[in-house]
């Protein structure tokens, strides 16, 4: 074990902290240790004899496990079939009242047949991945003083498992509401820069507020972010959409179905910078915060990814081939709303299968997961963006 003696360090330090000297450069080299790996460990010797080994006084396990991030869009699953089928109703025209309009000798049908029109939806696609691990008992024992040490370093590899499942699940969770949010903005502007207005289920936030009645000198997308003006309009805005889409429309959706989705059916996710702008630069010169508040719902750190240092233009982009072969790349989206039946994850299985090898004594698993990620371009979705 390598011991330095520190005393004149720290002599200077209480100086510093005593104000008796300004603050000067420290030498910390002989303080902290950052840790290597075993085969460069080169104090791991007594220091009496010089002969000993040392020998491990305490074992901490990083066994901590990842909640995920991702909004819950999950669905009922089952267990025989595969399709999921959606049926729908459009509602019936109104036709003349002739109770009103009687004639006399008229004779009037009652037997008429009024087929109502339904329409069905199916969708019947899986997709899988499998997380694979072996694990021994015999080989590692000897790395551990009782078992109580063997338990806690086996659970903390199916930690790092279940932490590896669930970092996929939750960008597939993202990549379908990043389809979705895609497919919208593909019909609003057909592959062309998002530079216009939008329309009632593409909303450019920036553009509404760069060219409302009596507005002032232009701002960016950048500058928006820390507006308090602009972060006032947008969630005034955002609150007239959540309104809006309760009543009965074809604007919200790209199939121009008749939909509504009253506000428990409302699912909200917003990029957390555009929620914490809110907050900082809303809810902390004001005495009513329930007038200025974004309408709740779930926050995500980015859609798609957070870059190298999530930057404002990597965690509000998205880069993808939709489902229908149509590529969009937009920066700058700050919330989605959609009806719950939008999209969803449905049936999802996960699974283990274990084979033992008595040859080699060791087991190995197959962490499996099968899910559907499904899209409604028939349901209530409205995507919110500055560009």
């Amino acid at each position: 074990m390598k011991v330095s003696q520190i005393y004149e360090i720290t002599n200077d330090i209480a100086k510093e902290l005593l104000g008796e000297e300004t603050v000067v450069k420290e030498d910390l080299s002989n303080i902290v240790e950052l840790g290597e790996a075993f085969e460069n460990l080169k104090d791991g010797y007594d220091n009496y004899v010089r002969a000993l080994s040392d020998k491990v006084g305490k074992m901490i396990f990083v066994d901590r496990v990842y909640r995920g991030r991702a909004p819950s869009v999950f669905m009922d699953g089952w267990e025989f079939g595969s399709i999921l089928e959606k049926v729908s109703a459009k509602m019936p025209t109104a036709t003349e009242n002739e109770s009103w309009e009687l004639v006399d000798g008229t004779s009037y049908d009652p037997n008429i047949f009024y087929k109502p029109t339904v329409e069905a939806k199916f969708w019947n696609h899986r997709v899988t991945f499998e997380v694979p691990i072996s694990i021994t008992q015999k080989q590692v024992q000897s790395a551990f003083t009782s078992v109580v040490q063997l338990n806690a370093f086996i659970s903390m590899i199916y930690t790092a498992v279940e932490n590896a499942m669930t970092i996929r699940l939750d960008a597939l969770i993202m990549r379908t509401i990043n389809n979705m949010t895609a497919e919208t903005i593909y019909d609003a502007y057909k592959g062309a820069a998002l530079t216009g207005a939008g329309n009632a289920r593409a909303v450019n936030l920036l553009y509404l507020y760069n060219n409302r009645p009596g507005a002032g000198a232009a701002i960016t997308a950048e500058q928006a972010m820390t507006d308090p003006s602009f972060i006032r309009f947008a969630a005034l805005t955002m609150r007239n959409y959540a309104d809006y889409m309760s009543v009965m429309s074809t604007v919200f959706n790209v199939g121009g179905e008749e939909r509504h989705t009253p506000p428990d059916r409302l699912h909200w996710v917003v990029l957390s910078a555009f929620y914490s702008a809110a907050d900082v630069y809303l809810q902390s010169d004001t005495f009513h915060d329930d007038y200025t508040r974004l309408p709740g719902g779930e926050t995500v750190p980015f859609w798609q990814g957070s870059g190298p240092d999530f930057g404002f233009s990597s965690v509000s982009s998205i880069n993808v081939k939709t489902a229908s072969n149509n590529n969009v790349e937009a920066s700058g989206i700050l919330a989605v709303m959609f009806d719950t039946f939008a999209l969803g994850v449905t049936n999802m299985d996960r699974r283990v299968t274990t084979n033992y090898n008595g040859k080699a004594e060791f087991w190995n698993q197959w962490h499996k997961m099968d899910a559907g990620y499904f899209n409604d371009l028939n349901e209530n979705f409205v995507v919110f963006f500055v560009a």
